[in-house]
């Protein structure tokens, strides 16, 4: 019985250390991978770079469009601008041009149905 009492007196600290090291290893696992985790934290950090350069490209090809249909405004109308747009248009030329047609990457989606 003696020996009993002893193993019990001498297992409460253990138990105790070992239950606040299973809780430290629980939530440290879970800041490292759970859904709000360092890994988590590393891939949403990712994505945003990713958003950001995105942006940045689309902003700039939006200025690119805006300045050319700045062109065809009233109170600054291009005569280059019209003439282009009018022969793309009408798909007609001058019988001393020489067109080259060539295909963009973009117009074979369209023209494939693929449009994102």
């Amino acid at each position: 019985m003696t020996l009993w009492l002893e193993i019990k007196r001498r297992a409460w600290p253990v138990v105790g250390q070992g239950l606040a090291a299973a809780t430290v290893a629980y939530f440290g696992f879970h800041m490292m991978t759970g859904d709000r985790g360092l890994q988590a934290y590393l891939r949403v950090t990712g994505e945003l770079e990713q958003a950001k350069t995105l942006h940045a490209e689309l902003k700039a090809e939006r200025q690119k469009l805006e300045q050319r249909v700045s062109l065809l405004r009233d109170d600054s109308l291009d005569p280059d601008m019209l003439e282009e747009r009018a022969r793309a248009l009408i798909n007609l030329g001058r019988e001393d041009e020489v067109v080259i047609f060539y295909d963009h990457p973009e117009s074979a989606d369209l023209r494939a149905g693929k449009l994102n």
